[in-house]
């Protein structure tokens, strides 16, 4: 099945959402095919074990395909998807809650320029040279887990403004919360196979929190380069020229441990005589038949998804730390943060439902987010170009065509194969015209000298360069013509950090 048109006849109603300028690969398409067999799946287990679901009518409702859609592993990336009396945990994805978060500041882009090289250095000490200083007790920990960024605030105290806490201002950051989707808050009772990481009662060090991970994962200084809605730009604190700080980065390590309890609790319910499905993704019931593995898996996706909250905002606290000692006290504030993996509980049209996100945002209408600071402009949403282009902030409109959901980026055009082989002339083109700060400095003598560990380098920023990653243009244009989200403001990057 190589052709959009031949959705039309799927049993499940599927929507896309593209212009003409938009491709979507053959190798995505037929990724959704195979991940539409589960209806299939769904129906098999419902003939031969009459009690798996407690629903009659359990099934995947609809899909919707965002204009950044691509290949994933197994779920293509900007998958949207409805469900009724099940969730998919493999539609999440390992990297659970990966997502955005933007700060404004009131730096402009020459303060930053004439101050880059000592910039460059701190950065790199922070977050890759062992300055990262970030105490926590299990307490503390534990907190984090269970009830996320208000865990965090509860026992803030118990760091005593050690290392990076210094940074954290509990009033601050109590206003904060209210710019996090969800508060940044998923509560939960357990923490679930992490209690080596947990540690002891005193004060020690992690590895995981504030890590950027690999990928399309970054934090990234950027300028606001043009204003295109002014009424919502000045209610955001957005002006042109302003430095902002994109972080894009979800749960890492604490991801990936949830994602295998998520492979093995669907496995090991799925009915033992049937044969596994060809497509490899199973289902979860909601189900008294089911209750321990269902409050396992929401306790399991609330503790990576908290993770996830607190890994963006101690990467903000870290890049506040980077600018303040090397240009002096910033006024730095949080506009938003949101996931763009997760599911949801969701009430549409009078039904319970979830709605699962893979590589996709959350994009609400004023209606949607009344009650929250967002309520008379939409939600905020952050669509980032490849590193080294244009990226975008709208207002979400709430379609319901895309079930409230908008792109989490421009979707790679190349494999990460095929990008590492690109031509070397527009690497070094690239690369001589834009600041990547990673954990390798090339320009230190000792690495210099390491033709391996130099052509590592190169392959990980090739992999992520431009020309690996479609024109956003296009994207943004979709959902202009959709309804999906209306354009406040073009930002460009100033530098990247990249884990």
């Amino acid at each position: 099945m190589n052709n959009i048109e031949d959705f039309i006849n799927s049993k499940v109603p599927v929507r896309f959402f593209r212009n003409n300028d938009v491709k979507f690969e053959n190798n995505a398409l037929d990724e959704l095919q195979r991940l539409l067999l589960l209806s299939e799946t769904i129906n098999r287990v419902k003939t031969y074990d009459t009690d798996f679901f407690a629903d009659k009518n359990a099934d995947i409702v609809e899909v919707a395909i965002t204009p950044d859609f691509h290949k994933g592993a197994g779920i293509p990336i900007g998958t949207v998807m409805l469900t009724q009396g099940l969730v998919i945990p493999q539609a999440i994805g390992n990297d659970v809650n990966c997502g955005m978060r933007l700060y404004t500041t009131d730096l402009t882009e020459d303060k930053v320029k004439v101050k880059l090289q000592l910039l460059e250095k701190k950065i790199r000490h922070i977050f890759f040279e062992g300055g990262r200083d970030i105490p926590m007790t299990r307490t503390q920990r534990e907190s984090l887990f269970r009830e996320g960024l208000l865990g965090i605030l509860e026992t803030s105290n118990q760091s005593c403004s050690r290392g990076l806490w210094k940074y954290y201002d509990p009033k601050q950051q109590e206003a904060d919360i209210l710019n996090v989707s969800n508060l940044g808050s998923m509560i939960t009772d357990q923490v679930i196979g992490l209690d080596d990481f947990l540690g002891n009662s005193s004060l020690s060090y992690d590895e995981q929190i504030g890590s950027i991970g690999g990928g399309n994962h970054f934090v990234e200084v950027q300028k606001v380069s043009e204003i295109l809605d002014n009424q919502i730009a000045n209610a955001w604190g957005l002006k042109k020229g302003q430095v902002v700080i994109m972080i894009h980065t979800g749960s890492v390590m604490i991801g990936h441990h949830s994602g295998l309890y998520f492979r093995e609790i669907v496995r090991n319910i799925f009915p033992g005589n049937l044969k596994h499905p060809e497509n490899g993704i199973f289902i979860l019931p909601e189900s008294d038949k089911f209750h321990r593995e269902w409050s396992m898996f929401w306790s399991l996706l609330s503790n990576a998804a908290n993770f996830a909250f607190a890994n963006r905002l101690f990467l903000g606290l870290m890049m506040n730390k980077a600018l303040t000692d090397t240009i002096g006290e910033v006024n730095f504030k949080l506009l938003y943060d949101a996931p763009h993996n997760l599911v949801w509980r969701e009430e549409i049209d009078g039904k319970p439902y979830f709605l699962h996100r893979k590589g996709a945002c959350p994009s609400r209408s004023m209606s949607q987010m009344a009650g929250t600071k967002f309520e008379y402009y939409g939600e905020p949403v952050f669509i980032p170009g490849s590193m080294g282009s244009s990226s975008f902030i709208l207002a979400g409109l709430g379609s319901r065509q895309s079930l409230f959901s908008s792109s989490h980026g421009a979707g790679r055009g190349l494999s990460r194969g095929k990008a590492i082989k690109a031509d070397d002339a527009a690497f070094k083109d690239f690369i001589d015209r834009f600041k990547v700060i990673t954990p390798i400095d090339p320009n230190r003598p000792e690495i210099k000298c390491r033709p391996d560990i130099l052509k590592k380098w190169e392959d990980e920023i090739k992999a992520e360069a431009p020309y690996a990653y479609k024109d956003i243009t296009p994207i943004i244009q979709t959902h202009v013509d959709n309804g999906l989200a209306k354009v406040v403001a073009r930002l460009e990057p100033i530098l990247t950090v990249k884990g």
